[in-house]
């Protein structure tokens, strides 16, 4: 039987691996944490070039030479997310008036056009979240995840994940009721 460190090696040790030239474990890393990481991006932007380019950014800068990544300070995973974070706030900063949303249902059958709407109308009122709880509202209600996971990839303590979500959920309904009254 062989030792499961060998079958399944933490970030970490990938991390250390590719540092070496390793490509396999870049390609693990990649397979591991590309998809939430765009998924996040996309949550957070409302747009899938947007989504595209944070997570293929990440893995850029992560296998730049002089990447700031310490594995004694922390986990990779949050590092991740930080670095996807930092990427939509930079973009949000350098183009302030060009929309990071995209259109969602310009090219969609009629029959899903109420359902665009509403998912439009939910990425709008998302986009006019502060960052903090648009945060623990992608991970925790559109990510699924936990509040232990939430907080680590925030870095911040669990009690702050749920009174951010729960004030983010505030202002989303409230932001929501105002467009269906529009």
């Amino acid at each position: 039987m062989q030792d499961r460190a060998v079958q399944d090696p933490s970030d970490e040790d990938l991390y250390q691996r590719m540092r070496k030239g390793d490509r396999r474990a870049l390609e693990l890393l990649y397979e591991r944490h590309e998809p939430a990481l765009y998924r996040y991006a996309l949550h957070m932007s409302g747009s899938r070039s947007v989504a595209d380019d944070v997570a293929q950014e990440v893995f850029m800068q992560l296998i730049a030479p002089h990447q700031g990544y310490d594995p004694k300070l922390g986990a990779l995973e949050p590092y991740l997310y930080g670095m996807a974070r930092n990427r939509i706030r930079m973009l949000r900063r350098t183009r302030p008036t060009e929309p990071l949303q995209d259109r969602p249902g310009q090219l969609d059958l009629l029959s899903d056009l109420l359902k665009n709407e509403a998912m439009a109308a939910l990425y709008e009122s998302l986009q006019k979240l502060p960052d903090r709880y648009r945060d623990a509202v992608v991970l925790c209600d559109l990510e699924e995840r936990s509040y232990q996971d939430a907080a680590k990839l925030m870095g911040c303590p669990v009690g702050t994940v749920r009174s951010r979500l729960h004030r983010a959920r505030l202002l989303l309904g409230s932001t929501l009721r105002m467009a269906v009254l529009r």
